[in-house]
């Protein structure tokens, strides 16, 4: 997993601010046959009882979401890591209904996994009662949320309501990171292969350790690919676990942080919209916010968590792909869900303890 790239990365996930206003193909808005099709879909659901692990791309049909969903898998896939769904229908319509219509159009995307100890297959990112259990993690407060991945293939978050500030979102490409840190500060591109532990947010099995143990990296390369996995706040709560980051190490993240602040887009995120991104590609975030001052003021926000098949060569699938995600009831598909497996430990491999 050591072997750096050691030329430019030209795929075009790696973009610029520039690169996004001038050529806006990542963003689509839905047509009303497509809106029409989640509606059905989303009644015949409702009409056979089928509870949300239930339902998959073969029994909720959209027929005509079908170039939709095609041209964000490819833009996630090859493209610029990045989309933006318009229209999506929230206003007026139930939660529940909303939850069928987002997991039920995913389903279409790739596969849907659990995403924290209540073992849910949608989170919901709020600081009100909707919030679940998720942990040490912040997600959800209002205050700064700083430039990271999340832990499946793809992350995709809903937006249902926005507090009267509407704080805009906020994307970086890390693979453009990844070349100015190399026409910059190449000496450092060795640490970031090597990588660092990362915390388990007290969300492991009792049976499991609560770092990984093993490095992950933060760029790795396969294949003529480079992956990015990042996320400050995981790996600082692994180091402090132990004796803390070195004072190179910190200089590492802070350059690193620099570097995709400074080249990070902002964008407003209003209801009906979808944002997703490739997580090997793309880091998101968002502007603080201030606090709700009423449940019905609060900033609420659908997420899943997608893996896509043959999305991306890995130098080691079980770190790099699965090794920040399965661990308790975390990184379990919805047959998984449903047969009651997320109740065990994931399988490890003997030498190092990464996800077999």
């Amino acid at each position: 997993m050591t072997q750096i790239f050691d030329r430019p990365i030209t795929e075009p996930a790696a973009w610029t601010v520039a690169d996004l206003e001038s050529d806006r193909r990542w963003e689509v808005t839905l047509a009303d046959a497509e809106v029409g099709d989640l509606l059905a879909a989303c009644a015949g659901a409702k009409a056979q009882g089928l509870e949300l692990a239930h339902i998959t791309a073969a029994n909720f049909p959209l027929p005509h979401c079908r170039r939709t969903i095609l041209r964000i898998r490819e833009e996630l896939r090859s493209g610029r890591g990045i989309a933006l769904l318009h229209g999506f229908p929230v206003e007026g319509y139930d939660l529940a209904d909303v939850e069928r219509m987002y997991w039920g159009f995913c389903a279409h995307l790739g596969i849907g996994l659990t995403q924290n100890s209540d073992s849910t297959l949608i989170h919901y990112v709020t600081e009100g009662h909707l919030r679940p259990n998720q942990g040490t993690r912040g997600v959800g407060n209002p205050g700064v949320v700083s430039l990271h991945v999340d832990l499946a293939d793809v992350v995709s978050l809903l937006c249902v309501r926005q507090p009267d500030d509407s704080p805009p979102s906020r994307l970086t490409s890390s693979l453009t990171v990844h070349n100015m840190i190399r026409e910059r500060a190449p000496h450092l591109l060795p640490m970031l292969y090597e990588g660092f532990p990362w915390d388990r947010q007290n969300e492991h099995d009792p049976r499991e350790t609560p770092t990984t143990g093993y490095r992950v990296p933060v760029f790795s390369a396969a294949e003529g690919a480079v992956s990015c996995r990042y996320n400050r706040n995981w790996m600082t709560k692994a180091a402090q676990r132990g004796n803390g980051f070195s004072l190179e190490e910190t200089e590492l993240l802070n350059l690193f942080d620099e570097l995709a602040s400074e080249c990070m887009f902002e964008f407003p995120f209003n209801p009906g919209d979808i944002q997703f991104a490739n997580n090997y590609t793309t880091l998101h975030g968002r502007a603080p916010h201030a606090p709700a001052v009423s449940e019905e003021k609060t900033r609420l926000l659908m997420r899943i968590w997608t893996n896509i098949e043959d999305f991306r060569p890995f130098a080691d699938e079980a770190i790099i792909r699965n090794g920040i995600i399965r661990h308790g009831r975390l990184g379990w598909t919805a047959a998984e869900l449903a047969a009651g497996l997320d109740g065990r430990v994931h399988t490890r491999r003997l030498t190092d303890g990464a996800p077999a």
